[in-house]
This record gives structure tokens, sequence and C-alpha cells, in this order.
């Protein structure tokens, strides 16, 4: 076998050169900035999972449970106001709407154009 003395070069160290500051400084900042970050982060983590609620409002579960439980003849799905009615309505026309144009479609699609 053939043998070969290798020599060990050492490799220079990149050294990045700013103006007026200096390379040791430059990085204890940027250490100090992420564990800055780093704790913000941990704080925004903990108020988010906080078991507090910042706005209390008055429990009308009773009232909700009463309202849509008596029999008045009005299905439930219109009880809760002009807001339901209005959604009801513009779900129903969008759903009649859609099934008429689908089938508008269809029947194009049945029936292709002559070629002459």
């Amino acid at each position: 076998m053939l043998t070969q003395d290798l020599e060990v070069v050492p490799v220079p160290a990149v050294a990045i050169f700013i103006p007026g500051v200096q390379l040791s400084r430059l990085v204890v900042s940027n250490r100090a900035k992420m564990l800055r970050n780093l704790l913000a982060l941990r704080q925004i983590g903990q108020r988010t999972i906080s078991t507090t609620s910042r706005m209390h409002f008055k429990n009308r579960v009773a009232e909700k449970q009463k309202l849509f439980q008596e029999e008045d003849g009005i299905p439930v799905y219109l009880k809760g106001g002009i807001v339901d009615v209005i959604l009801y309505r513009a779900t129903m026309i969008l759903t009649v709407g859609g099934a008429a144009y689908a089938i508008y479609h269809l029947a194009v699609a049945s029936f292709p154009k002559k070629q002459d």
C-alpha cells in the first residue's frame, strides 16, 4: 500500500467586518434579541391559554331554552328572530336557484349543437 504524508493546513476563520462594530458585541446583541423574542413568545402562549375571560357575559341559557322549547307553531329554525328568517330565505333561494342552474346546464349539455 502506498502511504502519503498529509500535511494539515489550518483554515483561516472567516471574520465579518462591520465598520465601528465589534464582532463579540454583535453576537451578544443577537443572543439578547433572540432571548427577548423567546420570552415574549412564551408570554403570548400563556395569555392565550389563560382560563380567565376578559369579558363577562350574562348567562342567558335558561332564557334561550324557554324560547326554543315553547310550543307556538313557529319552526325552531325561525325562532331566533329576523336574522334566522333572512338566513333561511337566502339558503332556500340559493338552493332552488342552484338546482335550476344545474338542471339547465345538464339539459344544454345533453343536446349538443348540430354541425353544418
